[in-house]
Order: C-alpha cells, then structure tokens, then sequence
C-alpha cells in the first residue's frame, strides 16, 4: 500500500478501536445513573449493590479509553497536519469545547462520585453520577458535530486558502449532525443494555447464588436495550434525507455499502429479538436457563454494528476529507513515507488491542467473581482499636 492508503488504514483501525470504548461508556454511564436513582429513592439494598457493581465496570473502560482517545489525537497532528491548517479554525472548536468543557467537567464529576461515597450526602452523591452522564452525552455533541463539519462544512468559507467560520451557529446544528447523534445515542444504550444482559445471563446460567442481583440486572438491561434499538434503527433511517440531500452517491463504493448492509441487517436482527422474543418474556426469561446462552453469544454484536456503521459513515465521504473542499490526499502532512506509517500503525495498533484486550480481561473477571468483588463504594474500614496505655 502506499502512504495514503497506509494512513487511511491507520485511522480507520485506532478509530474503530477507540470507538468500542466509547460506545460502551456511552451506554453504561445512564444505566448506572438510573440504578442509583432508584437506590436513592427506592432505598433497596440490591440497587445500591447493582450500582457499585455495574459502576466498576464502567469506571475500567472509561480510565482505559482515555488513554485510547489519547492516540487519536496524536494522529491529527503526525499524519493530517493539512486538515489543521486547513480547517483547523473551524473544525478545532466543536474538539475544544468537547475538551475544556465537557471532558474537563465529567472528569472532575467523576473523581467526584468515586471518592464520595460514604462522605456526601446522598442526593448530592446521585447529583454527581447524572452530571457525569449528561457532560458524557455532551461531549458525544461536540465530537459528532466535529465529525458532521467534515460531512458538510456548513458556516464556513474560505479565506486566504483557508476555512474561517462565517457562522459558528451552523457548526451544531448542522443536518448531517440532527438524526446522527439520536442514532449513535440509540446504539450506545443498546450496547450498555446488552453487555449488562450478557453478564447477567452468564451469572444466572451458572445459577450463581446472586440470583436476585442479576435477574434484575437482566431485566434492566433488556427495558434499556429497548429503548436503544428503537433510536438506533429509526434514526438510522432517518439519516438518508440528509445524507441523500448533501452527499448523493455515498454509499455506492463497495466499502461505505457493503458496512452499511450489514449493520443494517445486525440491527433488525437485534430489534426483532429485543422487542419481539425477550422483551414480551422478560418476567420469565431470568429463569429459562436454556435461552441465556443466546443471550451470551449476541452481547458483540451491538459493537460489531456500531464498528461497521462508523466505517459506512467515514467510508462513504471519500475522497474528501471535508466534504466538496479538502481531499484526504492533501489533508496528508508533508514527508511521510511508508515506513513511518507502518511503524506508527503498528505500534498505535499494539497499544489499542493491548489495552481492548485488558479491558475485555477486567470486566470479564469482575463479572466472573460477581458483585462481591466490587470495591468501588465499599464501606469504610472501622478504626484500629486503641490499646490503653500502659502506666507503670
């Protein structure tokens, strides 16, 4: 391959890679903020355990997809330094309030919630996790409205070879951003409702003595994968008028066609199985120990979908990099040569999959070992106690 293709590859690869982190964040993050809602309100010990539990899970993949994010944006600087000189005035501000706002705000929410339990008061403490949640859902605006400035650089022209914004109100609420965001938030949460549902149907499949835990957790999961293949696949379709209007011709490259195909058909197959097999069972599918398996073996295929709509999404716009005025070819930094790609790409890949593959390793033991092995929110230890003094 050569030098473009190498860097395209490069990209796709850490990007598909970083958006399995995401999209699970993305889903767990109001799963866990529900749960402790009703612990909270509902004052039901299993709730409070489920939220601890389910927590930590999303606590390791988001510390590790930090680190992942961290990589893409090295990317933009090695490989596409013609994309920053050229729309790097427009393009770099969704990604600069994405990082001072939204990412800054839910890390310090988030150290928040971790430390605080047993020193806030309660309300407070579930105040925390839900601003957590609604600055992860905003810092999805910002990056998808970045992403959709490439799609369709609506408020921008160009001045001087270069793209200035002429109206930044264009930038959010850009059509190919509109049905894009409802989409990917639909498959976020079917994402979370799944894995949620995978591991549950693991534990009640092993008849763990944790039978209420999970059958709750299962159901939870299943209501909540619900509600995400509804979005997911009606806002999936109502992404073609936009993208019919500003990009004809987007998905007839074998590539952007061939992706969108089949996440099509994983998502009809996943909204037929969760509205119309577990939903309408969901009182008695904790107890059908012959269907858990099934369960199991369908949680990778909300990422799956999500890996092969990204790829129809991006796949599609090319040759351009943003749309009608920057081609990928002179978005390219100047002096690359194969060799440095290849070793760039090997080593961002390694990284990636080494950190996926840990990731995967984690939550996998903490759902094999079950919810008493969580330690986020564990109570405090009680004081050492003291020994009287010895008085001679």
């Amino acid at each position: 391959m050569d030098v473009l293709d190498l860097a395209r590859t490069q990209f796709a690869v850490t990007g598909s890679l970083h958006f399995l982190f995401v999209v699970l964040t993305l889903g767990l993050a109001p799963l866990v903020a529900v749960m402790q809602t009703l612990w909270t309100f509902g004052g039901k010990p299993v709730h409070e355990r489920m939220t601890r539990f389910w927590g930590q899970i999303y606590l390791i993949n988001y510390a590790l997809g930090i680190v992942t994010g961290l990589v893409m944006e090295f990317q933009f600087g090695l490989n596409w330094s013609g994309l920053s000189h050229y729309a790097g005035d427009v393009f770099g501000a969704p990604l600069a309030i994405e990082t001072l706002a939204a990412f800054f705000l839910e890390s310090t929410f988030l150290g928040l919630w971790i430390f605080g339990w047993h020193r806030m008061p309660r309300r407070l403490h579930l105040a925390c996790i839900w601003v957590v949640t609604l600055t992860a859902y905003a810092s999805a605006f910002w990056i998808m409205a970045a992403n959709a400035f490439l799609q369709n650089p609506a408020g921008a022209v160009e001045r001087g070879g270069r793209l200035v914004v002429e109206d930044f109100g264009a930038v959010p609420t850009n059509p190919m951003l509109a049905m894009a965001l409802p989409h990917v938030i639909g498959a976020a949460l079917l994402t979370g409702g799944f894995v949620i549902m995978g591991a549950s149907a693991y534990q009640l499949f092993r008849r763990t003595a944790e039978q209420e835990f999970f059958t709750t957790s299962l159901r939870l999961g299943v209501a909540v994968a619900s509600i995400g293949t509804v979005l997911a696949v009606g806002f999936g379709y109502a992404q073609f008028g936009p993208v019919g209007e500003l990009q004809p011709g987007k998905f007839d490259t074998p590539l952007a066609g061939v992706g969108l195909g089949f996440m099509i058909m994983i998502g009809h197959l996943l909204q037929l199985v969760v509205l119309f097999v577990l939903l309408p069972v969901i009182r008695w599918l904790p107890r059908w120990r012959w269907a858990h398996p099934i369960v199991m073996l369908m949680t990778p295929l909300p990422f799956l979908a999500a890996i092969l709509g990204w790829l129809a999404r991006e796949a599609g716009r090319q040759p351009w990099l943003v749309y009608g005025r920057l081609t990928v070819a002179d978005a390219m930094s100047p002096g690359l040569t194969p060799a440095m790609i290849t070793m760039s790409l090997a080593a961002f890949t390694g990284v990636l999959g080494l950190l996926a593959v840990v990731d995967y390793l984690l939550i996998a033991r903490l759902v094999r070992r079950g919810p008493a092995a969580a330690t986020l929110g564990a109570a405090p230890l009680p004081p050492p106690e003291r020994t009287p003094a010895l008085t001679l």
